[in-house]
């Protein structure tokens, strides 16, 4: 019932009394497009946690500082060559390292100790705060898109009817985002395939359940969750990016995308990559609804959808009991 009139609202011409009970419906379309695309960035960072917090079980809380790091790192890339695209394979190639360094430094010595990687991580994302403020200072700076990708597309959306000649009138929306979104979407497919349907993935998912058994077979049980931890701090990286080209990469990013891959990954539950997808999802849209129709109370909406989560599904909305 639910989706069958979000579906209507969607697609339907809105008649005047729900525009006077809700406002204009391209006021609705644009909130709904920017809480999906949204979510698409919320995904691509939290997918990197779930894999690490998620499946390995490793609590890193810098990494909201890996997503701000590739941020800063494809701003100065792009700014410096002028390839958009380039930004993307520096920034991933660049944190993936760091995060080989983490996971080989610090949490391989500190294996099934949570509460001292709790700390040694804040310690580190502090220190990485500190370090980014200092070279790249307190300014705000944004990604710039090639040629191609700026400007708004016509969608296939009405939004209403001209009073003139009473023509539908489509909605226009941001090339660039729609294009993220469908990248968040392409790397989300593959992750999953990739955990689900290949020999990697089922590695990685006996390591997490029994470590000591898959080591005793001969597999290199090491080399591959470094290989898991670099591509998680990677797709952190990437998110940056992705992240300073239609919003800002500023002090202070950092806190705000770790607060969001934590609530994304409670209510879509632990190591799920499909619960990952929702939960950014319904955290992206709850901010963007919130700020239009609720704006007092957008940042409350957030975490109450989690406490309801939490009440009637611990374990999150995709995540094994």
């Amino acid at each position: 019932m639910v989706v069958a009139v979000l579906l209507w609202m969607i697609f339907a011409v809105w008649p005047e009394w729900l525009k006077d009970a809700i406002g204009r419906k391209k006021i609705f379309l644009n909130a709904l497009f920017n809480g999906v695309t949204l979510g698409g960035l919320y995904f691509l960072v939290a997918s990197g946690f779930t894999l690490i917090f998620g499946l390995m079980r490793n609590v890193n809380l810098a990494h909201g500082s890996l997503y701000l790091l590739g941020g800063y790192i494809g701003y100065s890339v792009s700014n410096a060559t002028g390839s958009w695209l380039l930004a993307f394979p520096v920034a991933f190639i660049t944190v993936g390292a760091i995060g080989i360094l983490l996971q080989f430094f610090v949490f391989r010595r500190m294996e099934g100790e949570d509460l001292r990687q709790t700390l040694v991580t804040i310690g580190i994302s502090i220190v990485m705060a500190d370090l980014m403020l200092w070279y790249w200072g307190g300014d705000f700076y944004n990604i710039t898109p090639p040629g191609w990708l700026s400007g708004p597309i016509e969608t296939f959306f009405v939004t209403g009817l001209s009073r003139s000649t009473g023509d539908p009138i489509f909605l226009k929306y941001p090339v660039v985002r729609l294009v993220i979104l469908a990248a968040a979407i392409v790397i989300g497919v593959a992750m999953w395939l990739l955990l689900n349907r290949t020999q990697i993935g089922m590695l990685i998912r006996a390591g997490v359940d029994d470590r000591d058994m898959l080591s005793a077979t001969g597999a290199r049980i090491q080399w591959v969750f470094v290989g898991v931890f670099a591509f998680g701090a990677g797709l952190a990286g990437l998110a940056g990016v992705v992240g300073g080209t239609f919003q800002t990469v500023a002090p202070g990013e950092d806190i705000r995308f770790l607060l969001a891959s934590l609530v994304v990954v409670i209510v879509g539950g632990m190591g799920s990559i499909t619960g990952a997808a929702i939960g950014a999802i319904i955290i992206g849209c709850a901010e963007q609804f919130g700020s239009v129709y609720f704006p007092t109370y957008a940042v409350v909406l957030t975490f109450l959808i989690m406490v309801v989560v939490l009440a009637f599904r611990p374990q999150g909305l995709m995540g094994r009991a």
